[in-house]
């Protein structure tokens, strides 16, 4: 990979019959199994492929995440997922993916950009460690790969950053 990579492609899936849920929507674990192809693909982009695995034992693994459900989904709806990288530091990868419901008439089979106007249906924030596997611990990323995913930082969303909100554990349910 020696051009420099200035945005990570969009990410495209069709949901699928078995990601419904008893709702009627795509459920929850699928959600989270397509925002993992998406880091599988921001992997391959900056470096950190198979061949760099294989090679050198170290790999990202997720210590965090905060995912956000905004819209349902419906079976067969086509995604597009965007990714951002929020930072990097010797060891540590912070990212977001927000996942999209695309018009396939309207901007193609896979799109390639979103439209100004698209609103993400569900958004997740996560950091991630560079680890060595053999040795049990985060490891440095090598300057490379470093630079690679400094290059791609962009300024965080207005919605990084927040945690789940507080619910009242001592409150008495008020009947109607």
């Amino acid at each position: 990979m020696d051009g420099v990579v200035t945005c990570l492609p969009l990410v495209h899936h069709t949901v699928r019959p078995e990601w419904i849920d008893y709702n009627g929507h795509m459920s929850e674990a699928f959600y989270v199994l397509v925002f993992g192809y998406a880091t599988d693909a921001m992997m391959i982009e900056t470096g950190l492929h198979a061949g760099y695995r294989e090679s050198t034992g170290c790999s990202l693994y997720t210590v965090e995440a905060h995912i956000r459900y905004l819209s349902d989904v419906p079976e067969g709806a086509r995604l597009a997922v965007r990714t951002r990288v929020l930072g990097v530091d010797a060891k540590k990868l912070r990212f977001t993916h927000e996942l999209f419901v695309v018009d396939t008439e309207a901007a193609g089979e896979s799109p390639t950009i979103l439209p100004t106007e698209a609103e993400p249906v569900a958004t997740t924030e996560l950091l991630a460690l560079h680890v060595d596997q053999s040795a049990g611990r985060a490891t440095g990323f090598p300057e490379t790969i470093r630079r690679r995913l400094t290059d791609l930082r962009e300024d965080a969303p207005s919605w990084a950053g927040r945690s789940i909100a507080e619910v009242p554990s001592g409150a008495r349910a008020v009947d109607a």
